[in-house]
């Protein structure tokens, strides 16, 4: 079996579950936001059940539109926050509070071989550490919440290689924008994305965070890594529960696809697709009036590390809107010990508390008709980040900061 199958077939006690098949699964975690819980809440009172199957399995985040920017999202914040109360689930809130996928590892909640649900596409972010998680509509949530399973078809898996060494400017967001590029955006539809060879083995966490996170963007059920001394390195010194290491058997896989990433440039995903992607030498000297730098793709501290490299004794363009989104209160207080959070400020950029706002457009730097931003994030369809005629690049940390730099996308390659 393959590495998803291996996970897959423990959590539902079968020696072995193939593509295709359909079937039950138990979960260790469940996850919903500010945006979808509130959905879940009210589709589980109306399944006529007064607890929730395990409160220690179910995670609530206030993350999109925190702090409240509106009386609508006051009161969903509110009806999230009262449930958990209610039902003692743990909550995070504004000021413990971070994106849900940078907070959710980092406070050892996802382990290696769990089975993770979310009320949020990019719940796949969790295979980077080793397990299997997907992103789910809240009445599906609902109803996890209320048996603790859920109803699925094991998916195929694409085994991704990734031969050759990265260059400097280099990392996670450029592989998966590269590998977008190459497949489409569902090009890995209903599909695991298994990814590995010798560029993932020098990758950072971080980077496969990042990689694993935007899986979806190609239309993959789930993205995810096995588990090498790095991931252990990550994941040990938080771990609260047991958790299971699995290594895939010599595997059937539905394809397997090859790079060679050696002379790999950062890329960059022109309007309106993350698939519409090129080297950034073929995008440079497009305008830009704003930079953001964070989400849970690339708010974490090796990302706010590559963007100060950057900014470091230089200014952004004054007529580029700067905003740096740390992912986590833990990474916004490294990057301040660090010193990071004082070259951002002194290089003129916004720096927020940590919040998804801009990502979907909903605050915190929403674009007007005509402009264009540069941006970490994960999507650019059309509206994604405010006016439908807006327009957002999106880049790796170093290129957003290289951009704000200079107003236009710039190689930061050009700079340093």
């Amino acid at each position: 079996m393959t590495l998803i199958e291996k996970i897959l077939a423990v959590h539902t006690d079968s020696k072995k579950v193939s593509p295709g098949e359909f079937i039950n699964v138990r979960v260790d975690l469940i996850l919903a936001n500010d945006i979808t819980a509130p959905i879940a809440i009210r589709e589980f009172r109306r399944i006529g059940v007064d607890k929730v199957f395990d409160p220690k399995k179910i995670v609530m985040v206030a993350d999109h539109f925190v702090p409240n920017k509106d009386i609508t999202s006051a009161e969903n914040a509110k009806l999230m926050r009262d449930f958990c109360y209610q039902q003692d689930i743990l909550h995070f809130d504004v000021g413990q509070m971070g994106i849900e996928h940078v907070l959710l590892p980092e406070q050892g909640l996802v382990l290696s071989g769990d089975v993770v649900i979310g009320a949020d596409s990019h719940t796949c972010t969790y295979g980077a550490v080793g397990a299997f998680a997907t992103g789910m509509g809240s009445t599906d949530i609902a109803a996890a919440m209320a048996t603790g399973d859920i109803w699925m078809k094991v998916p195929p898996t694409i085994k991704f290689v990734y031969h050759g060494n990265l260059g400097k400017w280099v990392g996670g967001k450029d592989l998966i924008l590269h590998t977008i590029g190459n497949i489409g955006v569902d090009g890995a539809l209903y599909s695991a994305m298994e990814f590995t060879g010798e560029a993932i083995d020098t990758l950072s966490i971080d980077g496969r965070f990042t990689m694993a996170n935007m899986a979806i963007e190609a239309g993959a059920k789930a993205g995810i890594f096995r588990v090498d001394g790095k991931t252990l390195d990550y994941i040990k010194p938080r771990a609260k529960r047991p958790y299971t290491v699995h290594e895939p058997d010599d595997a059937e896989y539905a394809k397997v696809i090859e790079y060679d990433v050696s002379a790999l440039e950062p890329q960059v995903a022109l309007p309106h697709s993350p698939a519409n992607t090129k080297p950034v030498s073929q995008v440079s000297g497009a305008e830009i009036d704003q930079a953001v730098i964070g989400s849970c793709t690339n708010g974490r501290l090796e990302d706010l590390r590559l963007a100060a490299q950057v900014l470091k004794g230089r200014k952004v363009h004054p007529r580029v809107r700067c905003i740096i989104l740390p992912g986590s209160q833990q990474v916004y207080l490294d990057a301040l010990t660090e010193g990071i959070i004082e070259i951002f400020i002194r290089a003129g950029a916004a720096v927020s508390t940590p919040t998804c706002g801009p990502c979907l457009g909903g605050h915190m730097g929403v674009l007007a008709e005509g402009e264009r931003c540069v941006s970490t994030t994960n999507r650019n369809f059309v509206g994604r980040m405010g006016s439908p005629k807006s327009e957002v690049y999106l880049a790796n940390p170093a290129v957003a900061a290289a951009s704000a730099i200079t107003g236009r996308i710039t190689s930061p390659e050009g700079l340093i």
